[in-house]
């Protein structure tokens, strides 16, 4: 059983590691992007452009192979899909629209994203996502998705023919960065389930995600909040 581009509705890697779990077959693909916040501001707008980085700046401060350990390897990142999708049982997704319920990454043009997986174990896996623009746009952006994803504790989303059942769990956040958001949510279809554990930290101008095991986002967390955070 495969479920296309259900199930979330923050970041493509999410929805990349919740179908894993809920899926025997091939490979899921990632979401399209919705717009969490309202359109980003231009480079030097409340920030000065050396505070924004580039997305290629932001994609030498991911996690890599070193950081994580022996045994992890980079997937390779997967074409977009465009799934109809549907939300019930919960207004505030709801009236964010279909787009949000797609999944996908957030609205913000200076990104870069990496998912692992550990060799023989599809259980294992975590998926990191960097965002860079102002501190006011990065904080509503990635504040209002969050509290729409966890203002309902069960909804439903029916991509195409597939229902989805989400439950959602807001969870408290180590003190990183000068903002957090953390969640757990669990998707159950066609009798699969899956459970992913996500934690957002804005540190300046600079928004870290991961997303994976709760196991996996604890252990590695830290280490991706400081290495977002380093001189380039």
């Amino acid at each position: 059983m495969r479920l296309h581009n259900t199930i979330v509705l923050s970041l493509s890697a999410l929805t990349v590691l919740a179908l894993a779990g809920c899926s025997t077959a091939s490979t899921p693909t990632d979401a399209r992007p919705f717009s969490a916040s309202a359109p980003a501001r231009q480079e030097g707008e409340n920030a000065p452009a050396s505070a924004l980085l580039s997305s290629a700046a932001l994609s030498k401060r991911l996690l890599d192979e070193s950081d994580l350990g022996e045994g992890y390897a980079r997937k390779p990142q997967q074409p977009e899909r465009h799934d109809d999708v549907a939300v019930s049982g919960c207004p505030a997704l709801d009236k964010m629209g279909g787009a949000a319920a797609a999944g996908g990454s957030l609205d913000f043009p200076r990104k870069a994203k990496a998912s692992f997986a550990y060799a023989g174990d599809s259980d294992s896996e975590v998926a990191e996502e960097l965002y860079s623009g102002t501190e006011d746009n990065l904080s509503k952006g990635v504040g209002r998705i969050f509290e729409a994803m966890t203002s309902c504790t069960t909804y439903q989303v029916l991509a195409g023919a597939t229902p989805v059942t989400v439950t959602t769990q807001k969870l408290p956040a180590p003190q990183l960065g000068e903002e957090r958001w953390s969640q757990l949510l669990t998707f159950v279809a066609g009798g699969h389930s899956s459970v992913v554990k996500q934690t957002a930290v804005r540190t300046g101008t600079v928004v870290v995600v991961v997303s994976g095991s709760a196991a996996l986002v604890d252990a590695h967390l830290t280490k991706a909040v400081d290495k977002a955070d380093s001189a380039p």
